[in-house]
């Protein structure tokens, strides 16, 4: 077996890691110098900041003008279980799980909220559930991209523009690299950490109309902790939508969320971002059709997602040798392209089939891109190689 030589090209940046996710181009911490630190965060100058975050985001993602946008704690994961709690229970609940997160939500709802009508709409990795099968007359609860297994959903087509319950979308891995259908979800929760490469703990949630009727007129009959509250009295805590938090946030993250929303507008905008994510994705599923040994996770192009590329080994020397082979690959090529300042993160999620996993999100260059493919084929072939000497 002839080695390919060691490529002498790097990635500029081997972060490819799909959560906390690299940071954008140029990012310095220059651009927090105008944080409001030490000030609190109900105060006009600081409040202010909160706002433009709102306003900017709403702007930058086309959001419909009735549609709200709050800042909320504990990053995505917050933001969904603040969904579920407050509006689940009035309807049967379709809830779509096809990869690690979305499975959790499935736990909550059922071990949790113990709501007496669910249906886990179910697939394994690689796969999507039949979306044919949602029952829009329930409330439905999935996520849009699936960051552990690299399969989205190809659009909003399947979701009923007539529904009677609400679609609740954790979109963490999708908002600001793919493209929405705001008018057909009434709950969308992300956060800062993916692909904007902000910081954690902090998560957004944004709600239609038919959200906030709900929550205005239906009251849960389990107790809901002050974290997830938005309500009082029955009726919308709007301040919450306009500028105040449920706690205190960090200043500095926030204005490291606003420099990301700058870099956003200096790429064009939403278009550009979205854009940046398919170019990535692109050059891996160029690389993948000339490559024998390796394959995408998902199996119908039309789910690959565009940020977290999911990849398993398929040489037949390797996958025939035994059923664990495949996986003792990937995860010495992993650290191989760690220990070569090459790739960082790029194992599989832990729950996840084994494989390579590359963040494909705006913040990635696609000449880092470029750059990594070779690496991995240098590093395949010496996995190979040593596994073939030691079996």
């Amino acid at each position: 077996m002839t080695l390919p030589e060691k490529p002498a090209l790097r990635p500029l940046s081997p972060r490819f890691s799909s959560g906390p996710c690299t940071k954008h181009p140029g990012w310095s911490l220059d651009g927090l110098k105008g944080a409001l630190l030490g000030r609190n965060h109900r105060q006009p100058e600081t409040k202010a900041r909160i706002v433009l975050a709102l306003t900017r985001t709403r702007d930058i993602l086309r959001l419909p003008s009735d549609y709200r946008v709050a800042l909320v704690p504990a990053s995505d994961t917050g933001a969904v279980e603040m969904a579920l709690w407050s509006l689940l229970g009035p309807r049967g609940v379709d809830v779509l799980a096809w990869e690690a997160f979305s499975q959790d939500w499935v736990t909550d709802i059922s071990e949790q909220l113990k709501l007496p009508d669910i249906r886990a709409l179910t697939a394994p990795y690689g796969e999507l559930p039949d979306l044919s099968n949602v029952d829009f007359a329930r409330d439905v609860v999935f996520a849009w991209n699936g960051t552990t297994s690299g399969v989205r959903v190809p659009d909003g087509d399947w979701i009923a523009t007539d529904r009677e319950g609400l679609t609740i979308c954790d979109a963490t891995s999708a908002v600001f690299g793919q493209r929405l259908a705001w008018d057909r979800l009434d709950v969308t929760t992300y956060s800062w950490q993916k692909v904007l490469g902000g910081e954690a703990q902090h998560g957004m949630l944004i709600l239609s109309p038919r959200a906030v009727d709900r929550l205005e007129s239906y009251r849960p009959p389990w107790p809901v902790p002050k974290l997830f509250r938005m309500t009082k009295n029955g009726k919308l805590m709007s301040e919450l939508f306009e500028g105040s938090t449920i706690n205190t946030p960090s200043m500095l993250c926030l204005e490291d969320y606003l420099d990301a929303l700058d870099w956003v507008e200096s790429v064009g905008g939403l278009d550009g971002t979205i854009a940046r994510c398919d170019a990535n994705a692109k050059a891996i599923a160029d690389w993948v059709a000339r490559t024998p040994w390796i394959d995408f996770l998902a199996k119908v192009p039309e789910t690959r997602s565009t940020t977290s590329v999911c990849l398993k080994i398929v040489d037949p020397d390797i996958v025939t040798l035994r059923p664990e082979a495949a996986g003792a690959v990937s995860r010495r090529m992993a650290a191989l392209l760690d220990a070569e300042n090459a790739a960082k993160d790029i194992a599989s999620y832990r729950a996840a089939p084994a494989g390579l996993r590359i963040w494909t999100g705006a913040t990635v260059e696609r000449s880092d891109i470029e750059a990594l493919l070779p690496w991995f084929d240098w590093a395949f072939a010496h996995v190979k190689r040593g596994l073939a000497k030691a079996a």
